[in-house]
């Protein structure tokens, strides 16, 4: 194949894909509005169903329901009617997704769901389907061409399905008020659990390196040199926080004056340092070392100088 025509299989491809979910904002009706509300409200869980390449679908839909705050399990189409239909209990809604919405597995399933009193949302290709007109509420995900070049191996259908989940979970975390405090509730491992949980008393140092204002360059030197920390606070003799000297003031005092001789931390000292509360979180001092462009932060407890955070140590944390 030449280089041009995969390019264009390939921009077709993201084309019909991309139309498949701009398609979407006019099937966002009354039954959407329903389901959300019906979920939102219900004091049981959401299960959710399909067959082929829908249950695939499902089973991302509920990871992205329960990581949300929408307790929801999978049930697959084919399972459900061998025995996993004692999965559902007496307040669970039931969603079944289906391109066709005539699967043989679905045209069984859903009656039998219906018989036993739970709520069913069809979210389907094919408004006139047995599944479409089995369902208490209907989410249309019709497409008007697979991505496919024989139009039949489900891709637009399954993105499409795919959005009109996602569009779903955002809707019902904003019903429940679920914010960042829950999510991280649910996410306590890996980089993004660090990011929610962390907080910047957990990573800077038990080290806390202060000079007076009338410290010699060379005692400056050391003490930044000695706690490893790239900088140190400078407090005058009530033991106010008045300053923050860093390897870069250094550098460029060095830069600047042939001798040093004289030369005190309050004449080097940058003023009014950045500070930052041990109980903010570790992404906090990124953010703000990012806005500053600096790589240091003093870190206040109950508004005193306790020491400090490095880029170097949310680095360290996989923060960054």
């Amino acid at each position: 194949m030449e280089k041009n025509h995969i390019i264009s299989i390939a921009l077709r491809t993201i084309g019909l894909q991309a139309e498949s979910i701009s398609n979407l904002s006019e099937y966002i009706n009354n039954d959407f509005v329903a389901a959300v509300e019906k979920i939102a409200n219900s004091k049981g869980r959401l299960v959710i169903s399909g067959i082929g390449k829908s249950a695939i679908v499902a089973q991302k839909i509920v990871a992205t329901m329960n990581s949300t705050g929408t307790p929801a399990l999978f049930m697959h189409a084919a399972d459900a009617i061998h025995g996993d239909l004692g999965m559902i209990r007496d307040e669970d809604i039931v969603l079944i997704i289906s391109k066709s919405g005539d699967s043989p597995e679905i045209k069984v399933l859903a009656p039998l769901i219906k018989n036993f009193g739970n709520f069913i949302i069809g979210m389907v290709g094919n408004t006139q389907s047995f599944l479409a007109t089995h369902a208490h509420l209907v989410l249309n995900t019709s497409v008007k061409q697979e991505a496919c070049p024989n139009n039949l191996a489900p891709t637009s259908s399954t993105t499409a399905q795919m959005v009109m989940g996602d569009a779903l979970a955002v809707c019902l975390m904003d019903c429940k008020g679920f914010d960042k405090a829950h999510f991280a509730r649910y996410h306590p491992g890996g980089a993004l659990g660090k990011k929610l949980y962390t907080r910047v008393g957990d990573l800077a140092g038990k080290q806390v390196p202060i000079v007076h204002p009338d410290a010699t360059i060379r005692e400056v030197i050391v003490e930044i040199t000695k706690n490893r920390l790239g900088a140190v606070a400078v407090k005058d003799k009530m033991e106010n926080l008045i300053g923050i000297i860093t390897d870069g003031d250094v550098r460029r005092m060095l830069e600047k004056n042939e001798s040093i001789s004289g030369l005190t931390a309050f004449q080097i000292m940058s003023k009014n340092p950045r500070t930052i509360q041990d109980e903010d979180l570790a992404v906090t001092a990124l953010d703000t070392m990012r806005k500053y462009n600096i790589n240091q932060l003093l870190v206040l407890k109950d508004k005193e100088y306790a020491g400090i955070i490095h880029l170097q140590d949310l680095i360290r944390e996989g923060i960054i």
